[in-house]
């Protein structure tokens, strides 16, 4: 259930962090709302004109979005461009007309208009950036209705913007791959976008504050007027081919010439009280409904084929779990339980006690398998020789504990591992880079040892089953929001209050967004109807409160249901990690999901790289095995699926385990997949 105060979802825009800044942008200038000038008591006063002829001048925040790519039908760049900004200016004549001391007016401006934008750079296939530019432009027809709510200096205006195109360049750039330095770059590419409208129609809305620049006992009056604007991407789509849109914020101010009229009687005015309006922010609650699903989850959960070293030590770290000889014979890979390591600082303990009992695992499957034989690939910073002693390390163990014959186990030293964290040129966040590289990998050619349907050296290792309780999942934790916050207060904390009147403090917060899971707030209590008190703090020491009724209802699982859990694990190059998984999905993961079932699907990644990057990535990756999933269901025939996605990117809060030690970070670079039986 979800209880909004004054929002909307509206479009995929509405809901994006840009539009969220857009909206605090164009509300702060409504602190100037009630402000008015002083007029002194003259013996000879004039009547404020009705009608004003001036000029406006700004600069337009272009935010480009969607998706282009066939620039012209000479030319298709090799990779999609979809998102941009630029700062185009903005030039216009005005005519204006409201009577003095009324709210309704008109206003007309006709002029030129840039919409100029560089996309950002894109990646082509053969790793080559790219570069695209517009110098897009406009004669704009702007007609807009003028609202002074207080008959004052302070005014709204809204109306439709007709847009004349004038200019539709680009300038496209193809460079060349950073690990080819001596390639020589194509030449720029400059022409025209073809497909152009020749006309837009489209809206905008702003705010504007009347600044005197004149006295009002002169005849000749002269007005400045700061003014913002916001000009939604809905009718600013300049293509009738793709989907290619421009969102833009306009900045400016204009300059208004008239002159007033002589009034025979004397007028007393005083000075106003400036009146400054509460900072806005929109409070939302989300309470989602009971999500039915198991209590125990049968999870296929991958089994790294890597044993990371401590920087600065060859010996294998003690938070695995190593044995003694006389431990071997009472080993079981299905009951890892009883082998737990040291400590545990995974969120998850259970795939945790799976991992670092991986040495364990791989000398019970040698054991079992007697032909079977490895190779294990040691990585260091200091050099192969290093990196030998490392992989010798393992070797050791598996000889010694688990009585593998040496010859079935060679090893390998390198400065890097195949597919390495760190990339040449990189400059941030090396330590943990590094920490992830300075390991060593377990490679087998034996299908006994490998994850079904892959083959050759660089196979991930068979993953292990294992059988646990589901805990509430974090689509059932309810989501407070509060937009507008970061900017409006220093602080904000949350009151809930149940049908008792019992109070509950949460906070205080900085982030606009908080999540607290249901348990939480109801304990033992299956449901509750709540008031939910949002308390800011703002920076000038105001206290403002705002309140929203919200239903909660505590997740609860399914008693006697069994799921199913898997997961796909990402290295650095995507597209390998997925094309690996492809058949895996296909043929393992698809065959057991029922026909009328629910499929759930949620992105991780580590805390490694740019936040907002983690998140599209970790949705995108989610999507991918969404779509691999959705097309092997409709060649078996399975209709009725429903699949729920979501991308949580580095998100500490939801991500399945900790960030602290390199193993955890490899392992938050997963995309997991719960299948939820049918009722």
């Amino acid at each position: 259930m979800k209880s909004i105060i004054n929002f909307s979802k509206g479009s995929r825009k509405a809901r994006s962090p840009f539009t969220r800044m857009i909206i605090s942008t164009v509300f702060s200038a409504l602190v100037l709302a009630g402000i008015q000038m002083p007029l002194k008591a003259q013996e000879t006063q004039f009547i404020r004109p009705s009608w004003w002829f001036g000029a406006a001048a700004g600069a337009n925040f272009n935010f480009h979005s969607g998706s282009t790519q066939q620039l012209n039908a000479d030319l298709r760049t090799l990779s999609a461009f979809h998102d941009g900004s630029g700062t185009g200016f903005y030039v216009a004549p005005l005519i204006e007309y409201y009577r003095p001391d009324s709210r309704l007016g008109l206003m007309f401006q006709f002029g030129y208009d840039n919409r100029k934008g560089k996309f950002e750079e894109v990646l082509t296939p053969c790793d080559c950036p790219s570069d695209l530019s517009t110098e897009l432009s406009y004669l704009s027809f702007e007609p807009s209705i003028r609202f002074a709510p207080f008959k004052g200096s302070f005014y709204l205006y809204a109306g439709p913007r007709f847009a004349f195109n004038l200019n539709k360049e680009f300038a496209y750039q193809l460079g060349v791959n950073p690990l080819y330095p001596e390639q020589i770059a194509p030449p720029r590419e400059m022409g025209d976008f073809s497909e152009i409208k020749a006309m837009l129609v489209s809206m905008q809305i702003g705010a504007g504050f009347d600044i005197p620049l004149t006295p009002p006992e002169n005849g000749p009056q002269a007005i400045l007027s700061p003014f913002v604007s916001f000009h939604p991407y809905i009718g600013q789509l300049p293509r009738t081919i793709e989907t290619w849109n421009i969102t833009t914020v306009r900045l400016g101010a204009t300059l208004k010439l008239s002159k007033g009229k002589k009034n025979p009687l004397y007028v007393s005015q005083t000075m106003e009280s400036v009146v400054l309006q509460d900072p806005v922010v929109l409070f939302t609650v989300d309470s989602p409904e009971n999500i039915a699903t198991t209590r125990r989850v049968r999870e296929t959960f991958p089994l790294r084929n890597y044993i990371f070293f401590d920087l600065g030590s060859t010996d294998i770290p003690d938070r695995y779990v190593l044995l003694e000889k006389d431990q071997v014979k009472d080993f079981k890979e299905d009951q890892l339980e009883t082998f737990k390591p040291k400590t545990l600082s995974g969120r998850s303990d259970r795939e945790m006690t799976i991992y670092y009992n991986i040495l364990n695992i791989l000398g019970d499957r040698m054991g079992k398998n007697p032909s079977s034989s490895i190779k294990l690939v040691g990585s260091s910073e200091k050099g192969p020789e290093d990196a030998k002693l490392m992989s010798n390390s393992v070797k050791e163990y598996l000889v010694d504990i688990f009585g593998i014959n040496p010859s079935r186990i060679t090893v390998e030293g390198r400065d890097k591992p195949k597919i390495p964290s760190e990339q040449k040129g990189g400059t941030n966040e090396l330590v943990l880079l590094r920490e992830g590289d300075r390991r060593v990998s377990v490679e087998s050619a034996n299908p006994a040892m490998l994850m079904e349907f892959q083959t050759g050296s660089d196979a991930p290792l068979k993953p292990v089953e294992t059988i646990g309780f589901q805990v509430a999942p974090p689509d059932s934790y309810i989501t407070f929001n509060a937009y507008g916050a970061k900017e409006a207060f220093s602080s904000w904390k949350l009151e809930l209050a149940d049908e008792k009147n019992v109070v509950q403090h949460f906070g205080p917060y900085t982030n606009e967004t908080v999540s607290i899971p249901g348990k939480q707030i109801l304990g033992t209590r299956e449901s509750g109807d709540y008031k939910a008190t949002m308390i800011g703090q703002t920076k000038s020491g105001k206290t403002i409160k705002k309140t929203v009724p919200v239903h909660m209802k505590l997740w609860t699982p399914a008693e006697n249901e069994e799921g199913m859990r898997f997961s796909v694990l990402y290295e650095f190059n995507d597209s390998e990690s997925i094309a690996m998984y492809e058949k895996y999905l296909t043929e393992v993961v698809a065959p057991k999901i029922p026909a009328n079932g629910k499929v759930i699907i949620h992105g991780y990644t580590d805390i490694i790289g740019d936040k907002d990057n983690n998140l599209r990535l970790s949705l995108a990756r989610a999507n991918d095995v969404k779509s691999i999933l959705e097309k092997a269901l409709a060649k078996q025939g399975r209709k009725g699926v429903k699949f729920t996605v979501r991308g949580f990117g580095e998100n500490e809060a939801y991500s399945p385990f900790n960030n602290t030690l390199p193993e955890e970070r490899f392992y938050n670079r997963s995309v997991i997949i719960d299948i939820i039986p049918v009722k």
